[in-house]
């Protein structure tokens, strides 16, 4: 037996053990791939296990992510910093093996990846990302950005929309660099895949502009190899490998959906032993085996010294372009506080015109944001001004048409931002965050910075109706950890909210209207802190407004009118409740004293978020229901969001307070 033909059957085994061990896993994938995995790391894919970061590395993502152990094998053999003992705790607290890959858990892990069809679409940025870099910064006999995206799905991956999407974009723009080795082995978790899937998949992908190519039998080392060189030779468009694997090869269950998501059993494990001819003791490779990976890791090694050099070159001959491309890839923050103005609103205007206007502001002294939107670019005011749309004819674009696929525009963010040297920003109405939720999931799992600009929030949407009139988003991306959520009440709010979004080391979502807003004259760098005293009285207050966004204004309004009967009323604005939360006690305390216990909170969309400021004596005007059709002023008035109404629920909570009476 050849020593490639061992590797491929270390893969299995190492795979097979450590989900036995771990009574939990996926196997199925793992012995079926296998070869697919060995190939890709043995003879094409270009990295450094010494410098798993290196920049000009080849990405590789695993999309089927439930096969974590197929990869983990493969970084074992390969020189990766997952020891032995690591493959032993697979699925383990702590460990470095999760049950799916886990991005900066485990070196030489791209992205996180379960959810099907969320890498394939990362895949999609890592090769936008490395497009557009490369119409940067590349000269001639300089390619120092110059390296491809390797993809491994399964059937699964394509069923999801996200699959599609996704693809479909890839197609358009002509992503030459971009490799799908698609896992084809007709078997999901209920068994047959002709049950739910039956189209004809590479007829799908010449359709979408995809180079594609058949591998009959994935055993055939020779044939894969040939296949991934034929990908590689044509840079006019992205290529797909379709090849026909056997889920759980090897085993008694070969074939059989019994193996795709449980352990093989010891019985079945030790069948596989003797049918791949397999005497090491458990969790060890074969000497000859480890050397032979190891080596070929060693020599792998030697492209990213060949890489320093020729940056060294090309630094002494672009030394401003060198200069740039280690300000893009050092991830060094923007120092875009002191960007002159930033803050200079001082009239009515809408929080989604005041956003656009601030994201082209910081793009003057910013160059690596890439920007794009779901179709709605005129909408939601993202587009940098004064560059072009990325596009197979213009690479240096710094705009993205991501065409009407909201789900895949937001993983394929998440994508340029792993790939390192951008920062994402992506748009739509705020009603579709519905159809973005997994990929802001992801950001705020992954801890990416990407930009997500949500417009026409709330009621004042108006005339278009419930379909379009976020009630219950607020709620939902708030619940998301690691993700702040802005929804400005004017456009020095606005600006603070990218301030935060540029020098955050989260996602942030900014929330913006449609309708124009007051400019108000105490706003501004207050709102870096999540919340703060936007309008106060003489003394203690009375009441405390809470609000965000458009019913800031209310709150203000209702502040005078209190303020005529003798009631000192406290206007707070919480843009950001994630932010405020963070400050410290007594910053909140000061802002909002416990002492005082009528309040009242005001926000135009679900009242969940709010009990906690509310507290048992206050008073809610927020949205229980979906909204309605018709002018947005009339709309505010038909659901109470007036300042009559916030005196009368002020004068409530008051009453609240003093007989003792909760509210809810």
């Amino acid at each position: 037996m050849s020593v490639q033909q061992k590797s491929v059957d270390t893969i299995r085994v190492l795979s097979a053990e450590a989900i036995e061990k771990a009574k939990s896993g996926h196997p199925g994938i793992c012995l079926g791939a296998a070869p697919l995995g060995y190939e890709l790391f043995a003879d094409f894919l270009s990295f450094s296990y010494k410098n798993p970061k290196w920049d000009n590395r080849d990405r590789f993502i695993l999309s089927a992510g439930h096969g974590s152990m197929l990869l983990y094998s493969l970084l074992h053999l390969f020189g990766f910093n997952v020891k032995k003992e690591d493959l032993e705790n697979f699925r383990q607290l702590g460990s470095v093996t999760p049950g799916h890959p886990e991005y900066g858990t485990t070196d030489g892990v791209e992205t996180s990846t379960g959810p099907l069809g969320q890498g394939l679409a990362n895949a999609v940025g890592f090769a936008v990302a490395e497009a557009h870099l490369a119409a940067l910064f590349n000269k001639p006999e300089y390619p120092i950005v110059d390296h491809y995206t390797y993809v491994l799905t399964g059937d699964g991956c394509l069923e999801e929309g996200i699959g599609y999407e996704a693809c479909s974009f890839a197609g358009t723009q002509k992503l030459g660099k971009l490799i799908l080795l698609y896992d084809n082995n007709d078997i999901t978790i209920e068994g047959d895949m002709r049950n739910t899937f039956s189209e004809d998949a590479a007829t799908r992908f010449m359709a979408q502009g995809w180079q594609v190519i058949r591998v009959n039998n994935a055993n055939n080392l020779g044939v894969l190899r040939t296949a991934i060189e034929r990908a590689k030779s044509d840079l006019t468009r992205p290529s797909v490998i379709i090849c026909k694997t056997e889920i759980g090869y090897g085993s008694p269950l070969a074939g059989s959906a019994d193996c795709h998501g449980a352990p093989l059993g010891e019985g079945n494990v030790q069948k596989l032993r003797e049918a791949l001819g397999w005497t090491m003791p458990a969790f060890e490779a074969p000497e000859d085996v480890k050397a032979h990976c190891l080596a070929i890791a060693e020599d792998k090694c030697k492209a990213e010294e060949e890489w320093k050099a020729l940056f060294a070159q090309y630094e002494q001959a672009y030394p401003m372009l060198a200069a740039q491309y280690k300000q893009f890839m050092g991830a060094v923050d923007l120092d875009v506080k002191g960007i002159n103005g930033l803050y200079d609103f001082d009239k009515p205007e809408a929080t989604r015109s005041c956003g656009g206007k601030i994201l082209n502001t910081i793009a003057k002294v910013s160059p690596n944001i890439m920007s794009g939107s779901a179709d709605l670019a005129p909408s939601t005011k993202t587009e940098i001004k004064g560059s072009a749309y990325f596009s197979p004819e213009h690479r240096e674009g710094c705009n993205i048409h991501f065409g009407i696929r909201e789900h895949a525009m937001s993983a394929i963010c998440n994508g340029i931002q792993l790939h390192g040297g951008l920062r994402a920003v992506c748009s739509t109405f705020f009603s579709f965050a519905d159809y973005m939720k997994p990929g802001v999931r992801m950001s705020g799992l992954m801890k990416l910075p990407v930009v997500y600009v949500m417009t026409h929030d709330s009621i004042g949407v108006g005339e278009d109706g419930p379909t379009h009139q976020p009630m219950e988003q607020l709620v939902m991306v708030r619940s998301i950890p690691n993700v702040n959520v802005f929804r400005p009440c004017d456009g020095k709010e606005t600006a603070a909210a990218f301030v935060t979004a540029f020098t955050s080391h989260n996602p942030t979502v900014i929330v913006e209207t449609r309708q124009n807003l007051p400019c108000y004259e105490n706003s501004g760098e207050g709102a870096l802190k999540g919340g703060y005293v936007i309008s106060d009285c003489a003394g203690k207050p009375d009441v405390l407004l809470i609000a965000t966004g458009s019913e800031v204004e209310q709150c203000i309004e209702a502040q005078k009118l209190l303020a005529e009967e003798k009631i000192k009323a406290r206007v707070i604005s919480l843009p950001c409740m994630e932010i405020f939360e963070s400050q410290s006690e007594e910053y909140k305390e000061e802002v909002m004293p416990k002492n005082v216990k009528a309040r009242v909170c005001v926000e135009a969309a679900s009242h969940f978020a709010w009990y906690k400021y509310c507290r048992d004596y206050g008073e809610l005007i927020t949205m229980t229901g979906f909204g309605v059709s018709g002018p947005a002023k009339q709309l505010f008035e038909h659901f109470g969001f007036t300042a009559e109404n916030v005196v009368e629920k002020a004068k409530l909570s008051i009453d609240n307070v003093k007989n003792d009476r909760y509210s809810h």
